[in-house]
């Protein structure tokens, strides 16, 4: 199977849901080794790397088609803000991952919950 078909059968039978808490999920992951196996380097890479999954995030909630509630957005995108000023003390003050890690699994509770109005 190329890595095309690969991909479309991805979109089709995963939501957008689960393929954000699936994208979730590995940075976390990676934020969470940096805590047990201190590497510089993968440090700066998984904070890069949450902080760019935030940053798209923040793009796609401040998009008019966006059909979240105002104030999810505004929350979400309050908190997409402080994720890149903590991300920034974490690279330059030293700072510890833990509340990254923890806003990343909290986010991640909220994805896996079945939407509003699901059955």
């Amino acid at each position: 199977m190329s890595v095309a078909a690969y991909r479309q059968s991805m979109r089709d039978t995963v939501s957008p849901r689960q393929l954000e808490h699936r994208v979730f999920s590995q940075v976390t992951a990676e934020l969470e080794v940096c805590t047990r196996q201190p590497d510089a380097f993968a440090t700066i890479r998984a904070v890069d790397r949450n902080r760019r999954l935030w940053g798209a995030l923040v793009t796609d909630l401040a998009q008019p088609d966006n059909l979240l509630p105002d104030a999810l957005k505004a929350g979400l995108i309050s908190l997409g803000l402080w994720v890149n000023r903590y991300s920034s003390e974490v690279l330059t003050e030293g700072r510890p991952l833990n509340p990254l890690i923890e806003v990343n699994r909290t986010v991640m509770q909220g994805l896996g919950s079945a939407p509003a109005g699901a059955a």
